[in-house]
């Protein structure tokens, strides 16, 4: 400390500089919570935002849905079961309450209320299943199959099994096949 006036003595004097400072910080912070940008941020977290390089959270890449469904489009690929607990009384993405009994399923890009054949490679059994909500967002899985489907189609052990998807026209009825 030299004692010299324009010299600042152990924080005194930096006050209304740091209160200058301060008040946009808060008022920032208020228009923020305001404006619900607070809410969306800890819904990314909450929905699993992925991590971006430097630790912060970076967008959430995942394919658009689709339109429509081309004539000649299948898929193959891992399918998994959902509906243990913690998807019962919520509602799926298409706005109707999950039923674990209802032959429904998660696709993260087919357009909902898309009727589709999923057949299992495993046990050859198939099943019509309408598209109802979005998802799997977990590993590299095409589908995530309701209780009933996924016992329909013997797979409930399994928790996942090979399938092959196709869509179905808007007049084929909803079947269960089993290999005979």
């Amino acid at each position: 400390m030299t004692g010299y006036p324009d010299q600042p003595h152990a924080g005194v004097g930096m006050g209304r500089g740091a209160a200058r400072f301060a008040w946009p910080v808060v008022v920032a912070c208020l228009m923020l919570a305001a404006s619900g940008a607070v809410q969306v941020a800890c819904a990314a977290v909450r929905h699993g935002a992925v991590m971006g390089r430097h630790g912060g959270r970076g967008v959430v890449r995942r394919p658009p849905a689709m339109t429509h469904v081309p004539a000649h489009w299948s898929q193959h690929g891992l399918a998994s079961w959902y509906g243990t607990g913690r998807q019962l009384g919520h509602t799926t993405a298409s706005g109707e309450m999950f039923d674990p009994g209802a032959l429904t399923a998660a696709h993260p890009q087919l357009p909902l209320g898309t009727r589709v054949l999923v057949s299992s490679r495993q046990t050859g059994r198939s099943v019509v299943v309408r598209v109802n909500d979005r998802g799997p967002y977990h590993g590299h899985r095409i589908l995530d199959l309701s209780p009933e489907a996924a016992r329909q189609l013997g797979m409930m052990g399994r928790g996942t099994t090979q399938v092959d998807v196709r869509p179905l026209p808007g007049d084929e009825e909803e079947v269960a096949s089993a290999p005979r």
